[in-house]
């Protein structure tokens, strides 16, 4: 695990703020004091324009409601593109990982770009494709209620993938008006969605169903079909709030490649044409995890745990027909479960007379992965280049302390420890066993002001990714055991 440091220096405008009145009133007529009314518990959904006093660094913001009902969102990784500076294109037909870029540069399918719903992490580490595959295509926008993000290494909470930022998407727990919808078009474009939510028993019941088909313009029809599905039960018991989800995610597509430029000129194929009609994928996920938070007067706890099924097979054709006879083609293969939890406690205390809170934290994750890598001829298996059974475990605390000094200053100071451990199993005895490591990642915020409803913020950080499990306990090359893949330490 290599760490970066990357150091910001930015300027974050504000708008006025608000002040409230005060809960107790005087009859000036009678002198007598009037009593305070308990009013209904008001809902206000928005975006938070102005973050003075609030975020911890000037990459933080938060993508609400408003802004996301504004938006006409075509793709789910158009969500992604609700953060400043942040771009989802896709390649390879619909249904593959989108590539992220942030600030101009390529993130790949998210190996520097940490995604997570409603807090549970997405990313998939030594996957078949790449690492920190980032698959959000079973994401629905239309139940999708706010995008948390932060860029930059500066957070805590933030570890694995998250070296260039990160990403939240919040699902509602009760939708503010329930919808049917379908959509067709040219090529063999439709989508139908139903989603709604009811009050069953001391909660509200959420469910959404959603269908996709497109082609595209292709002389190979894109083909790409989605079938996606939510469920989810919400409720609160004093301060405690509650909700259980389940998830289901199916999609298959033929990819649109690459390919050369002299096979159109020459009229081997068209502009829409492909080399390998049979290159594409298949891909699901189905998941259930639940979350838990309190507010007391003085503190905050919050609590998620989940665990889901995925699966993937990619064939791909990177190089055309070098083979004469059976071509280039290849599947990448990733089968596995995925279990953990997320634990956070934040407590606010005075200080000598100084505002002082403190956040303590625990992730713990657990990866169970079968992945291969097969040479193929239209998606029939010829061999096998290597197959793998990686088990990786994820342990990593973290604390953050936030300290008010003066009217002009504040401090954000925190450490995270993130503690893996690699275990492989391959056919190959030079290529089995296990690893461990671990690293520090310190971060630190000082923010000034505000002056004319502006703060200066000076930011810090390490950050990292981690690395394929394959990669980490392999020796020797699986095409070629006389070949050695060990780098020195």
């Amino acid at each position: 695990m290599k760490p970066n440091l990357p150091l910001s220096l930015a300027l974050l405008a504000a708008s006025p703020s608000l002040h409230g009145q005060d809960a107790v009133a005087t009859n000036h007529v009678t002198g007598e004091s009037i009593a305070p009314v308990t009013m209904q518990k008001q809902v206000i959904i928005g975006r938070a324009d102005s973050l003075v006093g609030i975020a911890d660094t000037a990459t933080a913001g938060y993508v609400g409601h408003d802004e996301l009902a504004r938006r006409p969102l075509l793709r789910p990784g158009e969500l992604v593109e609700t953060i400043p500076g942040v771009i989802a294109t896709q390649h390879a037909g619909g249904g593959k990982a989108n590539q992220y870029f942030l600030r101009g540069f390529n993130l790949d399918h998210g190996t520097d770009f940490a995604g997570s719903l409603d807090g549970v992490p997405l990313n998939l580490g030594s996957h078949g494709h790449g690492q920190g595959y980032l698959d959000i295509n079973y994401l629905i926008p239309e139940i999708t209620r706010a995008v948390a993000y932060r860029k930059g290494p500066y957070a805590a909470d933030v570890g694995d993938f998250g070296t260039a930022g990160a990403a939240d998407f919040e699902y509602y727990d009760q939708l503010p008006t329930g919808l049917a919808s379908f959509t067709g078009g040219t090529h063999g474009y439709y989508r139908g969605l139903v989603a709604d939510s009811a009050k069953v028993g001391p909660g509200h019941l959420l469910y959404a169903l959603e269908g996709f088909h497109d082609d595209g313009a292709w002389a190979t029809p894109n083909d790409y079909l989605k079938l996606n599905g939510v469920l989810r039960y919400a409720w609160d018991r004093g301060e405690n709030h509650f909700s259980v989800s389940a998830m289901g995610y199916h999609g298959d597509w033929n990819s649109t490649d690459q390919v050369p430029l002299r096979a159109i000129e020459t009229g081997v194929i068209g502009r829409f044409g492909t080399l390998d009609p049979s290159s594409g994928g298949e891909t699901y996920r189905y998941s259930l995890q639940g979350n838990w938070h309190r507010h007391g007067e003085d503190s905050l706890t919050k609590a998620v745990a989940y665990s889901y099924f995925y699966g993937l097979d990619l064939w791909s054709n990177f190089t055309g027909y070098l083979d004469p006879v059976d071509g280039d083609e290849i599947e990448q293969r990733d089968r596995r479960n995925v279990s953990g939890f997320k634990l956070s406690h934040t407590l606010d205390r005075d200080w000598a007379g100084k505002a002082v809170s403190f956040t303590g934290g625990l992730d713990f994750r657990a990866d169970n992965v079968g992945n291969g890598l097969f040479k193929t001829k239209d998606r029939a298996r010829l061999a096998t280049t290597r197959e793998d059974d990686v088990s990786i475990l994820g342990v990593s605390p973290y604390v953050e302390n936030r300290v008010k000094w003066t009217d002009w200053f504040r401090s954000v100071v925190g450490v995270r420890g993130d503690l893996y451990h690699f275990q492989l199993d391959n056919d190959q005895p030079l290529n089995t066993g296990g690893r461990s490591d671990a690293l520090a990642s310190p971060k630190a915020s000082l923010v000034f002001g505000p002056w004319a409803d502006t703060e200066l913020y000076l930011s810090g950080g390490y950050g990292f990714h981690s690395n394929d499990g394959r990669g980490v306990v392999s020796n020797v090359d699986p095409g070629d055991p006389t070949v050695s893949v060990r780098r020195s330490e």
